[in-house]
């Protein structure tokens, strides 16, 4: 087992890491930016470091002053938590080559997945059902590939994530268009402008497995979430199990997300994403070389800790528990997102001082945040306060559970989404589970919105 981690991240997700090191007997080691010197993952750690400015790239994208913190600290293993370095193949590289265990998946497994079209490819190979598509990037002969695959179409960043370099193309006038869009938008956000075009499936949900593997061939995987409250491709709700999805199709999408890691040596835990259509049949989207944000959803509804699970398979442990054990389902679990956005201005950003905070408790209420009365939330990175994580015995006790628990949320000084969670919750569609990734658009339009 490891002595010391360096968390590569920051905000609430580092705090997490923090507690999980600290309930293993493990020491930890933050990092910060110039922006989050008064950030709360700051002062849990054992130690923490400067490690530079506020804009990202000199700071949490900067490897040389990560490498260097663990370095000057003694670390001997490197937890990235998710978004900015988690999933950069050349990361976890880096950190092999430095001595540092890289807790994650290995190098060339986030290579082999990071890359849509390849894990296309891959889950073609291992018999998973992929959406209809390309069979790989393309350059050229775009309208031909479009008109094969038949209209409404996507057209997909290849190296992508977070909603970036997709584009909804529903007619042939506007494919090259939006195919230049895609491209210059990939380019910016991954430097690889290379594109994919699948057939959009319409009124879908967004499902996704949680798996975990060790290095000895084990693999598990454990019940779904359901993500499909999301605007834009970010999601906003995530809960657990899905409302659409019988037993049946929960084991099938289990053992094809299980099949899939097998096929490439996969180690750690990850996730596999699938669109669920409204015939019953799933597709697979991608694969998530990292932990999820939503991953306390699963935490609460088997009672495992995906965070310790972690740290244990990096240091070359087995499985601590079987496939029996990690599809148990306990209770139902809806995650909600807590951003510093205004909903009726277009979701617009809010940072600023946080002046007045009170937080939500009682029986099967879960907050993991990073912040505080008198925090200043910066403007330089995402818009995450927190994640309030509700359980009950059923999904009915659960949504009143979360509205119970977001109306004792009190966050002065900035706007947040909690009142838009309460929207949703009270919204018959989604009290009986009928909706679809549009919904978001949907429940804003007919609330007189307008996005921006």
């Amino acid at each position: 087992m490891f002595k010391k981690i360096l968390i590569a991240n920051r905000s609430e997700i580092a705090v997490r890491v923090i507690r999980a090191a600290r309930e293993l007997g493990l020491a930890s080691v933050a990092v910060y930016s110039e922006a989050d010197r008064e950030s709360l993952h700051a002062a849990l750690a054992d130690e923490a470091v400067c490690i530079g400015p506020a804009p990202s790239p000199l700071s949490y994208l900067n490897v040389e002053a990560l490498l260097a913190a663990a370095r000057r600290t003694g670390a001997d293993a490197v937890h990235p938590g998710y978004g900015f370095l988690a999933e950069n193949a050349d990361f976890a590289q880096a950190c092999a080559d430095h001595g540092l265990t890289f807790i994650g998946p290995r190098p060339q497994a986030i290579r082999k997945l990071g890359h849509k079209s390849a894990a296309k490819a891959l889950a073609r190979e291992a018999n998973v059902p992929v959406v209809p598509g390309t069979a790989g990037t393309i350059s050229e002969g775009f309208l031909r590939e479009a008109a094969a695959i038949g209209f409404p179409v996507m057209v997909k960043a290849a190296a992508g994530g977070g909603g970036k370099g997709l584009r909804l193309v529903r007619e042939s006038g506007a494919l090259e268009a939006q195919v230049r869009l895609a491209q210059n938008e990939a380019r910016t956000a991954f430097k690889d402008g290379s594109i994919y075009i699948e057939k959009f499936i319409e009124q879908p949900r967004h499902v996704e497995i949680q798996i975990a593997a060790d290095a000895a061939g084990g693999v598990v995987a454990f019940p779904e979430r359901d993500c499909t409250v999301q605007r834009r491709h970010q999601k906003l709700i995530e809960e657990s199990p899905s409302p659409a999805v019988p037993e049946r199709t929960r084991q099938a999408m289990q053992t094809a997300a299980a099949t899939l890691v097998r096929a490439c040596g996969y180690t750690n835990v990850g996730t596999v994403e699938f669109l669920l259509a409204p015939d019953g049949r799933f597709y697979f989207i991608e694969v998530n070389t990292r932990l999820q944000v939503e991953h306390p959803v699963t935490e609460c509804v088997t009672g495992l800790d995906l965070v310790a699970t972690q740290i244990r398979l990096a240091a070359g442990e087995k499985l601590p528990f079987g496939q029996d054990r990690a599809c148990e389902i306990r209770c139902h679990a809806i995650e909600h997102r807590i951003n510093a956005e205004d909903p009726d201005r277009g979701f617009a950003p809010g940072p600023g001082r946080i002046t007045g905070l009170r937080l939500p408790g009682g029986p099967g209420v879960r907050l993991d945040t990073h912040v505080y009365a008198g925090y200043t939330v910066p403007m330089y990175y995402d818009r995450l306060l927190g994640k309030l994580i509700v359980h009950g015995p059923d999904r009915p006790a659960a949504i009143a559970r979360s509205l119970r628990a977001l109306g004792e949320l009190r966050v002065e000084g900035i706007p947040t989404t909690a009142e838009f969670h309460r929207r949703v919750l009270a919204h018959p569609r989604f009290r009986a589970g009928n909706f679809d990734t549009s919904f978001v658009d949907v429940l804003q339009e007919n609330n007189g919105q307008k996005h921006a």
